[in-house]
């Protein structure tokens, strides 16, 4: 069992999530509620990750990071380091994979809400923000809470982008998913099986735990 695979897994998909926590908010709360020239444009990129073969866009974040790259050659000019095969790179390269993944959900989520509360919202005069963070939040929660199971869980088990962006440097950008390749490549089935099923016992938990909590909070609500 590779341990520290698992536990950069962990931290890539907890950095990930709150990352995009507040993205999901903003992004599906302006998607759900705004009308504007181009929306289905926005709305076709958000979703773009979800069809193009993750080593097509691995490879174009490849490129995109690379030290020849205006973004690579900015963060080498700042941090001193490269941005490709950095857990740094991997964090970033993790964050646009699961844009749709974050936003799709959420979105749904805030479209749920009547158009009438937010109305009543406003009649009673609270601000944009208090009604935000009084009555749309917690409408939307299972909308939101969902983008961010999705969100943790895709990045456990990605792949293709992770070793077209980050490789497999032990420690640093070697996730469970390519420890479990490597293993199986060794044919090392019996490492392989047991990495696998402390993956999907992770997965089973995480989504477990989002439904108990979606549902308390809509017994609240209720």
């Amino acid at each position: 069992m590779d341990w520290t695979a698992l536990w950069l897994s962990l931290r890539l998909g907890f950095w990930t999530v709150i990352v995009l926590l507040p993205v999901a908010i903003i992004a599906g709360r302006f998607l759900a509620y705004q009308q504007f020239r181009g929306k289905g444009v926005v709305e076709a990129l958000v979703a773009l990750p979800l069809v193009l073969p993750p080593t097509v866009l691995g490879f174009y974040l490849l490129v995109s990071f690379g030290g020849d790259s205006p973004l690579g050659q900015a963060w080498r000019a700042v941090f001193g380091s490269q941005l490709v095969f950095s857990f740094q790179g991997l964090l970033l390269a993790s964050i646009i994979v699961n844009i749709p993944f974050a936003i799709q959900p959420s979105q749904r989520g805030f479209e749920a809400i009547p158009r009438d509360v937010r109305e009543a919202a406003a009649c009673c005069g609270m601000s944009p923000w208090r009604a935000l963070v009084r009555i749309e939040l917690p409408l939307a929660w299972p909308g939101v809470m969902t983008a961010m199971v999705l969100s943790f869980a895709h990045t456990l088990g990605e792949f293709g982008v992770v070793l077209m962006v980050g490789g497999a440097i032990p420690g640093e950008t070697k996730t469970i998913a390519i420890a479990i390749y490597d293993r199986v490549q060794a044919f090392d089935t019996a490492s392989a099986a047991q990495m696998s099923m402390v993956l999907f016992a992770i997965s089973i938990l995480t989504i477990a735990t989002s439904f108990a909590l979606s549902r308390r909070i809509g017994r609240r609500l209720g």
